[in-house]
């Protein structure tokens, strides 16, 4: 059978298989309170995929109920072998639907298949290692004042975690906060992201038909931000909101969940840079570079979206990356060779052709790949490369969230610095030199979350994720996201009879 014929079969089989999709709350698959429905699309044909229940106030108080009712109930009562078996119960039954997944995350998002089904590889890992870390590493300190005092620290669940997740990678993102949220012993209101909403119902699915998680322990409300996602961060008996999109949706955010007091992890947006000096390997530079800002189809908060390298070397690299840009294969997600796809909804789509219009207005040169013209009913945008560009200009400044880059020159250490600081975001960056010592100053100057030295994006789940500036507040990951999901509890033990102050005796 041709590659074709099996992404056409593919596609017809998640489209006759596809069903509308219900809120998931204490226990049970529910319509929405209102009935209320909206469309999620296809972005490689922008037709509609399925209808997906519409949660809003409502539904989210329903949820919210469920998950403190469990929390104060069986699931808070829990031994932790016993709370850590169903963590690993559910790495289990994502390992079980692997392609199913896959296939779903790339129908929904526009995400070549490839790719989709590492991430989903990865998301069961997710759940694997917050069991491991959580038996390991969720440990406290003891202090002994001489005689008198024994104090000690534990960690508490916090309580209900609301998590709000994107659309770029949803399963991978959604499995990275809920793994540890239930591992420390918290409930979960999930709000998924509305543009890809197909992974979270199929995990709601896989754990309430194998996994057998008490209920209310794991509830998911769809809906948009402004009424599902606003309404969960409103709510006064959530503790914790853990959120990953826009900048300026999570300064609303933390706005609207002021008032309640509520604890905040932030994973924003970006605008990272990637440091070329004229001493690197260049072949794994350029590899680097074009995996860096074209994978996840450009919609990825760590791409190397600016690309600074040295004056020296630009000509020679400048010519390579055009022609690996010409050499992107654009096309089908579900097609295995796909490298590509199209973005994920005509919104974004049209966001992003308007920062490539601006480019040309604000004096660069635009060089793109191409997309296949049977393609055209997709929110295509071409791998493009955004030459003559400079600090000052909006392309440079602003996050475009695309497959798009922006290519600028330097002359010296401290003058790349510079630039690398000069935006308001500070996620991620990346290096290349062969001088290891400009390679470790480089890095601890540019002012970012997280930097790779002679390295694309490799995560190692120990270490702590977040960003610096406008990129977030706080850090998941590792035994850092302790800090987020559980209350640090200090006891006091008095060892003797120590002296007390005998106020009027």
């Amino acid at each position: 059978m041709s590659r074709v014929n099996v992404e056409h079969d593919l596609r017809q089989t998640l489209q006759t298989s596809t069903k509308d999709i219900k809120l998931y709350i204490d226990g049970k698959f529910v319509d929405a309170e209102s009935k209320e429905q909206f469309e999620n699309l296809e972005p490689f044909t922008n037709e509609k995929i399925n209808a997906v229940a519409s949660g809003q106030k409502e539904d989210v108080n329903k949820a919210v109920l469920a998950a403190r009712k469990a929390f104060k109930g069986e699931w808070g009562s829990l031994k932790l072998q016993k709370r850590l078996d169903y963590v690993y119960r559910i790495a289990d039954a994502i390992d079980r639907h692997v392609d199913e997944l896959a296939s779903l995350e790339s129908y929904d998002t526009g995400l070549p298949i490839f790719l989709t089904k590492k991430m989903v590889s990865r998301a069961s890992r997710n759940f694997r290692f917050y069991a491991e870390m959580v038996s390991a590493r969720m440990v406290g300190d003891a202090y002994r004042v001489d005689d008198d005092f024994l104090n000690y620290t534990i960690h508490k669940p916090v309580g209900i975690a609301g998590l709000i997740t994107p659309w770029n990678a949803p399963f991978m993102l959604e499995t990275w906060k809920i793994a540890p949220a239930l591992a420390t012993g918290n409930t979960v209101v999930l709000k998924p992201a509305e543009w890809s909403p197909l992974t979270a119902d199929k995990l709601a699915q896989i754990i309430d038909e194998e996994v057998g998680l008490p209920e209310g322990v794991f509830n998911v409300v769809h809906g948009f931000g402004e009424t599902a996602g606003a309404s969960l961060v409103a709510h006064e008996d959530v503790e914790l909101i853990s959120f990953t999109g826009e900048t300026s949706t999570g300064s609303e955010i933390m706005k609207n969940g002021a008032d309640s007091l509520k604890r905040f992890s932030m994973e924003l947006g970006g605008k990272s840079p990637i440091i070329i000096f004229d001493d690197a390997d260049l072949d794994r530079a350029l590899d680097a570079c074009t995996w860096g800002i074209f994978s996840f189809n450009g919609e990825r908060c760590t791409a190397n979206s600016r690309l600074y390298v040295h004056e020296s070397i630009a000509d020679e690299f400048i010519e390579c990356l055009k022609e690996r840009v010409s050499n992107i294969k654009v096309g089908d997600p579900l097609d295995e060779e796909t490298q590509v796809g199209p973005l994920i909804h005509n919104n974004h789509y049209e966001k992003v052709n308007s920062y490539i219009e601006l480019a040309e207005k604000e004096g660069c040169r635009v060089f793109q790949g191409k997309v296949p013209e049977e393609y055209s009913r997709g929110h295509f945008i071409p791998p493009t490369i955004l030459l003559n560009a400079d600090n000052s200009m909006k392309v440079v400044q602003e996050e475009i969230f695309g497959p798009v880059l922006t290519v600028m020159t330097f002359r010296d250490e401290e003058e790349v610095i510079e630039k690398a600081n000069d935006v308001r975001y500070g996620l991620a960056g990346y290096v290349w030199t062969k001088d290891i010592q400009r390679g470790h100053r480089v890095a601890q100057a540019v002012d970012a979350g997280m930097l790779w030295i002679n390295s694309q994006n490799v995560r190692d789940l120990r270490t702590p994720f977040g960003g610096a500036k406008h990129s977030g507040i706080g850090r998941e990951g590792g035994y850092y996201a302790f800090e987020f999901f559980t209350e640090m509890q200090v006891i006091h033990v008095a060892l003797g009879e120590h002296p007390i102050p005998q106020f009027g005796k």
